[in-house]
């Protein structure tokens, strides 16, 4: 979203309308006409303010411009797939291969995946800076103002933090690298490229009054945020920074009052259903606002007859799959080499991990969050300080999943390298791949060889290669781990110009 058309968002709200881009009209809210709340009305209550609201949120998983692009989880698949352990099993129909083979991130033109994120995550801070700026005028009750300015907070906050890291390194040792301009209030007036620190102090700051004003807030809906969801946002922030303190005490507390799925639920509903819980925080999809080929689940369920059937399958690389305990209930995430009934149309280590709750129907939701993550941010975050109790810690999580596992006698690098493969098999898929690649500085390192990137395919009968990777190693700290900013932003952003640009 360039600057030069902030000023012409439009909040989409529970009607369901896009958030979308003019350059001849002047800036208002518009709604469907069914909802009863209209441009000019919507923040004279706090009723109306929560319509608003909904929409943000709504705008979360709404389909923009192509079938590509999805909200959260189409940012959270290009993170994976820029990973180590997801590959792509064939051309297909071309969706993400780019982002799969780095090439993605070097345009900047119009409708880029960098162009895209941009656009995706400051409209998010577009709406909530609207929000935050008018809802203490609105009529209704302090709980009510408190709870809306608070989750506002939270999405501006959670929006910066994808942003910074998608547009510049891993934030130790780059503090005073340029991040992403900060906007706190509606304004058309175009902002430099805040440093790194100044991006991570706001969204701090942000993230400390929304957790006091969610404080005792009744939530309407678990697509909404919570103080426990702000606690999540503020371990996952404390983690990237290296302070090891904080993201051990907010994972603590993120996770509180909720139980690991039990083996039955998690290859059930585990992946697809809001109301599982362990979620922390997701979004509700049902059928009337399913954005079905552009979706999720049609890029990764290869049974829903969208893209992910049509030769992108998503599989885990043997690798990884091979690290998985022979009676861990994650190996049913994929699809074993050695399993009846595969075929060009169900490859091996093809995933089954997100696949819709029923075939061919799309009202299945979208998770953002859940206590799972939480467990191993504390662990690593205990680990790194040299405190004990990682080890429990990883036990209460991995015995779950596998009655014979125990990381008991580990410690040191070792107990470290446990935790950061038990994240990556318990949080495959979950989008936090490249984050963690960048914020490791160990550079990309992608296994090779047959069932592993640009390898054979394993196909039984007729096997073949797996697409090409393109990228299969990259330095720490490669410009290439970076998007470069929507040309469109630097033309119309005066405070902006082409020296700001990322490296191509």
């Amino acid at each position: 979203m360039t600057i030069k058309n902030l000023k012409y968002t439009f909040i989409a709200v529970l009607s369901g309308f896009l958030l979308a881009f003019t350059a001849c009209k002047k800036d208002y809210l518009e709604t469907n006409p069914t909802d009863d709340v209209s441009g000019e009305t919507v923040f004279e209550t706090t009723e109306g303010a929560y319509v608003a609201l909904d929409g943000t949120y709504r705008a979360m998983y709404l389909s923009l411009t192509n079938h590509g692009n999805f909200g959260q989880k189409s940012a959270d698949l290009t993170a994976d797939l820029m990973g180590e352990d997801m590959v792509v099993h064939k051309d297909g129909y071309g969706w993400f291969n780019s982002e799969y083979k780095y090439t993605a991130r070097s345009s900047p033109s119009p409708d880029s995946r960098s162009d895209r994120i941009w656009f995706q995550y400051y409209r998010l801070i577009n709406n909530a800076n609207r929000i935050i700026d008018q809802i203490d005028e609105a009529q209704g009750s302090d709980e009510d103002k408190k709870n809306i300015r608070g989750q506002a907070l939270a999405i501006r906050a959670n929006s910066y933090y994808y942003l910074v890291n998608f547009f510049q390194h891993s934030y130790k040792g780059n503090e005073s690298a340029p991040g992403v301009p900060l906007y706190t209030e509606p304004t058309s007036e175009g902002h430099d490229r805040g440093t790194v620190q100044a991006v991570y102090d706001l969204i701090i700051s942000d993230l400390e009054e929304a957790e006091t004003l969610l404080d005792g807030a009744v939530r309407r809906h678990k697509s909404h945020i919570n103080k426990q969801t702000v606690q999540g946002i503020r371990a996952r922030v404390a983690l990237i920074m290296e302070d090891w303190a904080t993201a051990e005490k907010y994972a603590n507390l993120a996770r509180q009052g909720l139980s690991l799925m039990n083996n039955a639920t998690y290859t059930q509903d585990g992946f697809n259903t809001i109301s599982n819980g362990e979620w922390i925080w997701g979004l509700e999809v049902n059928v009337e606002q399913a954005t079905i080929f552009a979706s999720f689940y049609s890029h990764m369920d290869a049974a829903s007859g969208g893209y992910a059937t049509l030769g992108t399958q998503k599989k885990i690389t043997k690798a990884l799959y091979d690290q998985i305990g022979e009676n861990d209930i994650r190996r049913q995430n994929f699809l074993s080499p050695d399993q009846e009934g595969l075929s060009q149309d169900l490859p091996p280590y093809n995933q089954v991990k997100f696949v819709l709750r029923t075939p061919g129907n799309w009202d299945s939701d979208y998770l953002l969050m859940r206590a799972a993550e939480m467990y191993l941010i504390e662990a690593e975050a205990i680990a790194r300080q040299g405190k004990s109790g990682a080890n429990d810690l990883l036990d209460n999580l991995v015995k779950i999943r596998d009655t014979e596992y125990s990381a008991q006698g580990l410690s040191g690098d070792s107990l470290l390298d446990e935790i950061l493969l038990q994240r990556r098999i318990e949080l495959w898929g979950e989008g936090v791949s490249l984050f963690d690649i960048k914020r490791l500085g160990k550079g990309l390192n992608r296994a090779t060889g047959d069932g592993n990137h640009s390898g054979s395919d394993l196909v039984p009968g007729d096997p073949a290669m797996n697409l090409d990777a393109g990228t299969l190693t990259l330095e720490p700290g490669s410009s290439k781990f970076l998007f470069r900013i929507p040309q469109d932003e630097i033309n119309a952003n005066k405070a902006l110009s082409s020296a700001d640009q990322n490296p191509a």
